[in-house]
């Protein structure tokens, strides 16, 4: 595969995730703002919501309407929903050849259908849940589309490596953000107190219906860590994104017989093995903070390792091997 083929899979992927990521949590957070809290609590939340998502160049006296412009409809910031789908098409345009047809014809009508509303339109008319609803399920329909219509090739694995860093890393930085906020409360630990706070950040993660699967109703803040952070089996937890992470890597170096990844692999094995062996008990103790921003740096590393390795590696490493 040609190293400009897999860079634009890689980041085809996430920024879909992305634009999905940004949907749901701004979905979700104007909801939960409008029924709970006063235009100045919201200001703030919001504020702290944007720094969550990368984008921390609004003045602090802002309007959510000016917010949910910067994070939906603006082109040049780069956590925006239109940013990410334009990137997205852009990066499936210059490798038709690679993806199915179904792939690309439905990125590019999500992207001309989404693109073409304005913040008005969907503000005025309080239409908010249903643009944001229309971007997670399209993004979401791309991947079950690439699930049906790709062969297992080292194209779809670097569809799946995109879309899986793109989570870790967003959802370990997002993890960060809220749960600092939340233990700034005078009722942490205690959810009941913080009851639609909680819950909401579950939401965030589509992770609420399966957490009381596992742990019922009764919601605990460590139980709830514990899930989104080290849960084996929930797709949006960050282990099970770095389990995938790794499958995919593994899969690729068979695939290529690429013979200069064994750094890449011990990276992305030792993030794996901290996920694994940690207990939620010995992550609060030592700092949770601490902990998701490792998550993260190893996450750059990583991505650093996949450019090395695969995407912009010199030309004379290519011929020794």
């Amino acid at each position: 595969m040609l190293s400009r083929v897999a860079d634009n899979l890689y980041w085809l992927s996430r920024y879909l995730e992305r634009a999905e990521h940004t949907a749901r949590v701004l979905d979700l957070t104007l909801n939960l703002l409008l029924e709970q809290h006063s235009d100045e609590q919201m200001r703030a939340r919001m504020n702290r919501v944007l720094e969550g998502l990368f984008a921390e160049d609004l003045p602090e006296n802002s309007s959510l309407y000016d917010m949910t412009n910067a994070l939906a409809f603006d082109q040049k910031n780069f956590a925006s929903i239109n940013f990410c789908l334009a990137k997205a098409r852009e990066n499936a345009r210059q490798i038709r050849e690679q993806i199915s047809s179904e792939m690309w014809e439905h990125l590019n009508a999500l992207y001309l259908d989404v693109t073409k509303i304005s913040i008005d339109d969907v503000w005025q008319n309080q239409t908010t849940h249903q643009y944001f609803r229309k971007v997670k399920e399209g993004a979401q329909l791309f991947q079950g589309l690439a699930a049906s219509t790709m062969s297992r090739n080292e194209c779809w694995q670097f569809l799946q490596l995109g879309r899986y860093i793109e989570r870790a890393t967003y959802n370990a930085h997002f993890l960060d953000v809220q749960v600092a906020e939340l233990q700034k409360s005078e009722h942490y630990p205690v959810v009941a107190k913080d009851f639609m706070s909680w819950v909401g950040l579950l939401k965030c993660f589509t992770a609420f219906e399966a957490y009381c699967k596992v742990y019922t109703a009764d919601l605990k803040s460590d139980r709830i860590i514990e899930f989104l952070l080290l849960n084996a089996e929930f797709p949006h937890s960050i282990r099970f994104s770095v389990d995938k992470m790794e499958q995919s890597l593994n899969a690729i170096e068979e695939m290529t017989e690429v013979k200069r990844s064994a750094k890449l692999k011990r990276m992305v094995g030792k993030l794996r093995s901290d996920l694994k062996f940690s207990q939620i008990e010995e992550v609060l103790e030592a700092g949770l903070a601490n902990f998701l921003e490792g998550i993260q740096k190893q996450n750059d590393r990583i991505h650093q390792g996949i450019y090395d390795v695969y995407i912009s590696y010199p030309i004379d490493q290519a011929i020794a091997q």
